[in-house]
């Protein structure tokens, strides 16, 4: 009968080390959980820098953008809700080349947030001067009636529509999220080179394809592909002229050039009318 009881106590003590294990191992496993699962936030002025943090910072990152689809950055003004965001970001991935919006806003963004990261992503990009129609358009576009100034012969914004460009302002965005994440280098470096990968035959194609074109004319909404014809020795024509949508003779004027150059397609951006 003791040894019975002896056996049943045993295997009761054995059962209860084994729930207290169980339980232990629980209790030290959620908070590596929430560690793991905890993204580190990194906020962007406009869209096409949201593809690039996210392929190179992939399942590590929350990305914030500051101007959503389809705003203007030369108008755009932050809500309070973003500006709450920023004070939980710990980087700021500026696109760095005279963006309207950041002109306005950036000294107010790092005033809020004075440990987050600014990354300059035209580091390393050689800026074009805009030519003298395309500079009234930048200017005359802007619907706000604050004015910021501008240098004569000022710089063209839109350096993310270039492929080559694209290259440079991913590798910025990579050395930015192994500096503030330095235990996930590898990590970002394997995805970053991946993506550059990607930009690389996204160039290659669009140089074969347009290697032996003869019309080296396309026909642009906005005046923001300079960079994009400057890589591929093209020339873009602008429907919009000073800021303003075309007058029905000056419409007439550009389907004439249209036929008169086999021009089929329309360059647009989504903030601008359609009609």
């Amino acid at each position: 009968m003791d040894q019975k009881i002896k056996f049943i106590w045993i295997i009761g003590l054995a059962f209860l080390i084994a729930v207290l294990v169980l339980i232990s191992g629980c209790v030290e496993e959620k908070p590596k959980q929430n560690l793991t699962q905890e993204k580190i936030i990194v906020e962007v002025t406009i869209s096409p820098q949201a593809e690039f943090v996210e392929k190179v910072g992939g399942d590590k990152v929350k990305i914030i953008v500051m101007v959503p689809p389809g705003a203007s950055p030369h108008t755009y003004e932050p809500t309070p809700n973003q500006m709450i965001d920023l004070n939980n970001a710990k980087m700021y991935a500026k696109v760095g080349s005279g963006v309207e919006f950041e002109l306005g806003w950036m000294d107010k963004i790092t005033d809020l947030n004075k440990n987050m990261l600014v990354v300059d992503c035209s580091k390393g990009i050689e800026q074009r001067k805009m030519t003298e129609e395309e500079e009234k358009a930048e200017e005359d576009g802007h619907e706000s009636g604050e004015e910021h100034e501008h240098e004569e012969g000022g710089n063209d914004p839109h350096i993310w529509l270039s492929p080559k460009n694209a290259k440079m302002m991913v590798e910025n965005i990579y050395n930015g999220l192994i500096e503030i994440d330095p235990d996930n280098t590898e990590y970002y470096k394997t995805n970053k080179n991946s993506y550059i990968a990607e930009l690389d035959k996204a160039d290659g194609e669009i140089s074969k394809k347009l290697l032996n074109l003869k019309n080296r004319k396309i026909l642009v909404f906005h005046s923001s592909w300079g960079y994009f014809c400057r890589d591929y020795n093209l020339t873009q024509i602008a429907i919009e002229k000073s800021g303003k949508e075309p007058t029905l003779q000056g419409i007439e004027n550009l389907i004439k050039q249209a036929k008169e150059n086999n021009i089929t397609i329309i360059f647009t951006s989504p903030q601008f009318s359609t009609k």
